[in-house]
């Protein structure tokens, strides 16, 4: 029982602790019983967020800072994305193609087999460009035919190229020079070839009779052969035809080329035509309306319908697997 020490108004509540009437303090009336101790089962936690569980080191020393729940599951470190590298490669392709890219695009690394090629330039009056792996082979319509007969034409006006000009002072795929009347060329690698075409609008090969002199120097070996090139676009390697021999196995082949491609038309050839070793060799292009001939030292060995000559193309020079071969008397008649 609780007593007011004012008023002297007792209560029975005990757990009534002020006065109703005056607001005083009761105290406890003599001769009442204490109140009985209440226990208090566990500690009221003063944060307000229970503690967090140990952070668990993955392997590979990865602290994943994750709470465990139960089943003991743990977080495995993040894989790092590797769409940026698809990114990075498509935009170098689009880059490699743009802005003076083509070039680059064409330079692959080639294998030391027939079906490789080599790589280029462009300069003022000619053009030297790349080109890595044949395709399938492919042969156009119309088988080619072999024979020795001549077609008689009367082209007699004659047009001389001026190989002095087709010099490059420096590339990084091929050599030229000239020593006395003979334009020197080669690939500086084995497995390439180097091409040089003639400007747009000059040294046109339709509906002409196109020629030039050539001899292995060394009379090395070469699997891409050497020669020239006719009904070709400017810009080497991109549409044309290539007319090769090789005069150490005594051998020609004929290719056309499309852009990062060299396809067979005609395969490699035996032909007592050829003139062996360093000894010189005449070839000729004849473009008829109907078709195209092939001669060899004045020997007709074959002859193909053009497919894929491009309009108005121009005369060129091939020179493959690091072979020095001099060429002069590039001529066309029409």
């Amino acid at each position: 029982m609780k007593i007011c020490p004012r008023c002297n108004k007792t209560y029975t509540d005990e757990n009534l602790n002020f006065c109703l009437d005056d607001g005083s303090v009761l105290t406890q009336a003599a001769g009442s019983a204490m109140p009985e101790t209440v226990i208090m089962n566990q500690v009221r936690p003063t944060q307000p967020n229970p503690t967090m569980p140990s952070q668990q080191v993955q392997p590979g020393g990865w602290n994943t800072g994750q709470q465990q729940p139960a089943g003991q599951y743990s977080m495995q470190p993040k894989k790092s994305s590797k769409t940026w590298i698809w990114v990075v490669a498509i935009l170098g392709f689009v880059v490699l193609l743009c802005g003076g890219g083509g070039v680059a695009f064409l330079i692959f690394v080639g294998s030391q087999t027939e079906n490789v090629s080599n790589t280029s330039t462009t300069n003022s009056g000619n053009s030297s460009s790349s080109q890595t792996k044949k395709g399938a082979t492919t042969t156009p319509s119309g088988s080619p035919s072999t024979s020795s007969t001549s077609t008689s034409t009367d082209r007699k006006d004659a047009e001389k190229v001026d190989l002095s000009e087709w010099v490059r002072p420096f590339s990084a795929f091929g050599t030229t020079e000239m020593s006395g009347s003979e334009f020197m060329m080669a690939s500086k690698q084995k497995g390439y070839y180097y091409v040089l075409a003639a400007p747009a609008d000059t040294a046109q090969t339709e509906s002409a009779n196109t020629s030039v002199t050539l001899r292995n120097v060394d009379n090395a070996d070469s699997r891409l052969g050497y020669g020239i090139v006719f009904h070709s676009n400017p810009t080497p390697l991109q549409q044309g035809y290539a007319f090769l021999i090789d005069s150490k196995k005594q051998k020609y082949r004929i290719v056309h080329h499309s852009p990062g491609k060299e396809d067979t038309v005609v395969t490699w050839t035996k032909s007592d035509a050829i003139k062996d070793g360093s000894q010189e060799n005449t070839l000729e292009v004849r473009d008829l309306t109907d078709k195209i001939e092939l001669y060899i030292n004045g020997t007709m060995v074959n002859s193909i319908k053009n497919v894929y000559g491009y309009k108005g193309g121009v005369v060129g020079l091939y020179s493959g697997d690091a072979v020095k071969i001099a060429f002069k008397d590039l001529e066309l008649r029409k």
